[in-house]
């Protein structure tokens, strides 16, 4: 695992708009960064496969734990969901799609720092925009992307053709609009048909017992970029129990999407090689603490010795789970995280964001890579 210089296309901007990659600069900074690439040998994308195959069953096993000793509580899963979350579990609903964060410099095993399972991004950059990037700058290499294909054939796992999925998010967010609208382009190449609508538009229909869009069309499965917690505490959240929506993610995503998994995972496979020691209290002075509900790098505290070495704000607040510090890679002052793809049951992609800070954030830099 190599960081390589590279020289950005002159017309960088212009070929990633085309693709439908309109964030590409946040804050006046590019996010999109092609000045610089990460090579692989093809050992050490087998190597990541691989984790990332074991963690996933790891994942499942440990919902599979926690829903049948009920430990949904210790998960920061609230108690009117719990039945929700058990039933769909039963019943086999379909995922669509996660990413692992890894730590790993190309030597020893990877590590996971955690499992973004319910509102993964990075998507489109990962699936389509780097693979464009390879394609245009080193075609003779290879990329461990083949997120596109997957996704289309994981659709027409989860939809019949013809039938109609709603897709929502918060679409005053350029990147989960960006996101959204090309997870439509892979349904609708696997012959599932789309609407789109705000996440604001979702409405309960009290007089058909169903919940509707804007036009009340009924919405019978809905994609919510959304995260599910949020989604526990919106007014409709009592319809959620009872109605018959089907979401993707489902609701026993919320088991993953909670930190907590962090410790249930350390304590069912202590001492695994791709796991970090996690706990629900500090077991000394060296740890990275983070909220059981938080996103993009927010409100992490790292703490070395006693003394905070790194910290970012944020809204999130609540229960805390301890990890390992285990410090990222640097690469020419650049600690780069592996986010390594997951849809439905196949490790199937890697997209990477970089920086200069040793804690992940919204406004970290993606970054592309090839092997070969």
């Amino acid at each position: 695992m190599q960081r390589r210089t590279c020289t950005p296309r002159a017309d960088w901007r212009a070929r990633v708009e085309a693709l439908g990659f309109g964030f590409h600069t946040i804050a006046g900074a590019p996010y999109w960064d092609e000045s610089a690439c990460y090579e692989f040998s093809a050992g050490e994308i087998d190597v990541l496969e691989d984790a990332s195959a074991d963690l996933h069953g790891l994942c499942l096993d440990a919902v599979d734990h926690a829903i049948r000793a009920g430990r949904l509580g210790q998960l920061g899963i609230p108690e009117a969901c719990h039945a929700l979350v058990a039933a769909s579990w039963e019943r086999g609903d379909p995922s669509l799609y996660g990413r692992f964060d890894l730590a790993w410099d190309g030597s020893g095993a990877p590590k996971l720092l955690e499992y973004n399972a319910d509102t993964p991004t990075a998507l489109l950059e990962a699936a389509v925009v780097q693979w464009h990037w390879l394609q245009e700058t080193a075609p003779e290499a290879d990329q461990f992307n083949s997120l596109h294909e997957r996704l289309v054939e994981r659709w027409r796992a989860i939809a019949q053709p013809g039938e109609l999925v709603h897709t929502a998010c918060c679409t005053a967010s350029a990147e989960d609009l960006g996101t959204t609208t090309y997870l439509r382009d892979t349904a609708a190449q696997a012959g599932v048909d789309t609407v789109a609508l705000d996440i604001t538009a979702l409405g309960w229909d009290a007089r058909a017992g169903v919940f509707v869009d804007l036009e009340l069309q009924p919405v019978h499965r809905l994609f919510k970029l959304y995260p599910w917690e949020w989604l526990c505490q919106e007014a409709f959240a009592d319809h959620l129990l009872r109605d018959g929506l089907a979401l993707i993610e489902p609701p026993w995503k919320m088991v993953l999407s909670s930190k907590a998994i962090l410790p249930l995972l350390w304590e069912l496979n202590q001492g695994h090689p791709n796991l970090l020691r996690a706990a629900h209290a500090p077991w000394g002075d060296t740890h990275v603490e983070k909220p059981l509900w938080s996103r993009e790098g927010s409100n992490v505290r790292v703490v070395e010795r006693g003394r905070v070495r790194a910290s970012h704000d944020g809204p999130y607040r609540g229960a805390t789970i301890f990890q390992e510090w285990h410090p990222l890679p640097e690469f020419d002052g650049n600690h780069p995280v592996l986010g390594s793809w997951i849809v439905g049951d196949a490790a199937c992609g890697l997209g990477i964001r970089e920086d200069r800070d040793p804690i992940t954030g919204n406004g970290s830099r993606f970054v592309p890579h090839r092997f070969g």
